[in-house]
């Protein structure tokens, strides 16, 4: 076999090709890290190398559904035993991971052949991949532009050609806005389903999971049937699961779906006009497949939604840092600047404050389910606009320059909850406003690569489903790849 043969495959086909024997684990390994080297030293996608691992393990009899497939990680919550998760934090660069996550046991388990782990900001914190540890990574598109975050390096990766499929994760839009950026499939499960042991019970708070970005549907739907498997006994609860395998529901008919579409930012930021027209040409693309199709709102006050979720991220981020610098002895220095504002903010809030902030997820959570009783799906874009281009959502210097002054003198956490943060907050998601709503609900959503712009940057549309309806997803998704289809897209690279 030689690339172009192999930039052909899925991983389910190449699965096929060496279950079949008509091609080795090692020869496709071969491929892909010939490929890597090829790219990675623009792309900056693969952050850590675990060639020597993974030949180690080609040589050996391939077992599993993937038995044989090339594959990586995702340098966040993906822990590989033996080698460090830097999770894009320079305190963490070297801090070795004692056990595989159970995800990265269920890779592995499946027959995947891991050679390496991809690049993420620090703690996953934002919608592009710029962390200062290991610097940006370049979206294979426009090189100049993002791949978008915090899945970022698996993104180029998969866009690129090294792999069909590789880890990610989600946890304010981390696999969608990436899978938007690149011109690839990426599904959020939804909670509860992945799970995020050994270490932690869930991600969070729950809004949190892994999965995997892809270039098709199939791959995603059979890898989430690898991920969901067995349900954790360590687990908070027990997500129900379909009667039948999730690859299996990727090939069903969706039947004639209700699908309620906006267009409008949550956050009363402007939407770049492409970003509407991936809804328009979605939305009657849908409607030529027999879809009911109709514009509509949620109800939901995403205004104040997107304010709890930095609420809850920035306490996060603070623990985050607290237990990072407990485990390594580092200080502020290993840390970037941005982390340490997040992380004061999450100081300064008082615990009843959010206790409240947590307890309206259950208001998003009712109002998205009343919205789901009349409305099978909810369509929007992924992105307001198309990929960023690299350094363009940088702090201003200025800003950067006050904060370190206000931080030195323990003064941040003063601002939180003012109209400065208010305005702050609405500035970090203006790009992204559509995904967190998703994570804090714990619904199932997907981001579908149905438009190009007219200079050919990618652009995805997000679908959120209800609770439990992956399946849906999934069979929606296959059908729109049928009728516009992109795995076979590359990128000039």
């Amino acid at each position: 076999m030689d690339y172009a043969e192999y930039r052909t495959h899925d991983a389910v086909g190449l699965a096929e090709l060496v279950a079949a024997g008509e091609v080795s684990p090692t020869e496709l390994l071969d491929l892909a890290i010939a490929r890597a080297e090829a790219v990675n030293g623009r792309l900056n996608a693969i952050v850590t190398p675990m060639y020597e691992l993974a030949r180690a393990r080609a040589a050996q009899p391939p077992t599993g559904p993937f038995a044989g497939v090339p594959f990586l990680l995702k340098d966040l919550q993906q822990d590989y035993a033996g080698l460090p998760t830097g999770s894009g934090c320079r305190a963490l660069a070297h801090r070795v991971a004692a056990e595989h996550s159970t995800v990265v046991s269920r890779w592995l388990e499946a027959g995947l052949v891991v050679f390496g782990k991809t690049n993420t900001p620090e703690f996953g914190a934002k919608g592009v991949t710029e962390p200062e540890a290991n610097g940006p990574t370049r979206n294979p598109w426009d090189l100049g532009r993002t791949p978008g975050g915090s899945s970022g390096g698996s993104a180029a990766a998969v866009a690129a050609g090294v792999v069909p499929v590789a880890g990610a994760s989600d946890g304010g839009g981390s696999i969608r806005i990436p899978a938007a950026c690149c011109g690839l499939f990426g599904l959020k499960p939804g909670r509860g389903l992945v799970p995020a042991g050994p270490l932690s019970a869930e991600h969070l708070d729950g809004a949190a999971t892994n999965g995997v970005i892809s270039r098709s549907v199939r791959d995603t739907a059979a890898m989430l049937d690898v991920l969901t498997g067995t349900p954790d006994p360590g687990g908070p609860y027990l997500a129900a699961r379909p009667e039948l395998p999730y690859a299996e529901l990727a090939r069903r008919e969706p039947g004639r779906l209700r699908i309620g579409f906006s267009t409008r930012s949550p956050l009363g930021t402007p939407v770049h006009p492409q970003a509407v027209a991936a809804v328009e040409d979605a939305a009657a693309l849908l409607a030529g497949l027999g879809h009911e199709v109709e514009p509509a709102e949620t109800g939901i006050d995403e205004h104040r939604m997107a304010l709890d979720f930095l609420s809850m991220w920035c306490v996060q981020t603070a623990h985050a840092v607290a237990e990072t610098r407990r485990i390594t002895g580092a200080g502020p220095e290993g840390f970037e600047l941005d982390t340490l504002l997040l992380a004061a903010a999450g100081r300064a809030q008082r615990a009843c404050d959010h206790h409240g902030t947590r307890q309206r997820w259950n208001t998003y959570n009712r109002a998205l389910a009343a919205f789901h009783q009349r409305y099978d799906l909810l369509l929007t874009p992924t992105l307001a606009r198309p990929a960023v281009r690299i350094g363009e959502l940088d702090t201003p210097r200025p800003v950067r320059a006050v904060a370190r002054v206000l931080l030195r003198l323990g003064l941040l956490g003063t601002l939180s909850g003012t109209k400065a943060w208010e305005r702050a907050v609405v500035a970090n998601l203006s790009a992204t406003p559509y995904t967190q709503l998703a994570n804090l609900t714990g619904r199932p959503a997907m981001s579908v690569p149905t438009h190009r712009t007219p200079d050919g940057l990618p652009l995805g549309v997000q679908f959120v489903g209800p609770l439990g309806g992956e399946g849906t997803l999934l069979a929606l998704a296959a059908q729109l790849e049928t009728a516009r289809p992109w795995a076979q897209l590359a990128p000039p690279l």
